[in-house]
């Protein structure tokens, strides 16, 4: 078992930045492949990016690639997804989750944290 608990989102301005945290607790957190996904109002779960177990591996979204990095600290049990560049498309709750391999597909990922929302004002 893998507890995620998100932090880092909030109201930003367009053209700004906001760092995402999530810890986690549990099971050997360096097994496992990290993700994160976003849901916008009225608007299925999306993958946004994807790192390996060790972090030498990062698969990102289109729509974020180049804008928003994703890594982690293995020795802290964290991720982080850096978002650079906001827009007010990027507005949503963002969701941390752990995968025993590195996938793209919401429904390979076993553990997921309660989300943070991030909003991005125009």
């Amino acid at each position: 078992q893998v507890q995620l608990v998100e932090s880092g989102g909030g109201l930003v301005q367009a053209g700004g930045s906001l760092r995402l945290s999530c810890a986690a607790s549990g099971r050997a957190f360096s097994r496992y492949a990290m993700g994160w996904f976003r849901q916008a109002p009225g608007k299925e779960r999306e993958f946004v990016a994807a790192i390996s177990s060790s972090g030498a591996v990062t698969h990102y979204a289109n729509s974020v690639k180049g804008r928003f990095p994703i890594s982690r600290d293995n020795l802290r049990n964290t991720v982080y997804l850096q978002m650079n560049s906001l827009k007010p498309e990027d507005t949503a709750v963002y969701y941390c989750a752990a995968s025993e391999r590195l996938q793209f597909s919401i429904s390979e990922y076993d553990y997921w944290g309660q989300g943070t929302q991030v909003t991005v004002s125009s």
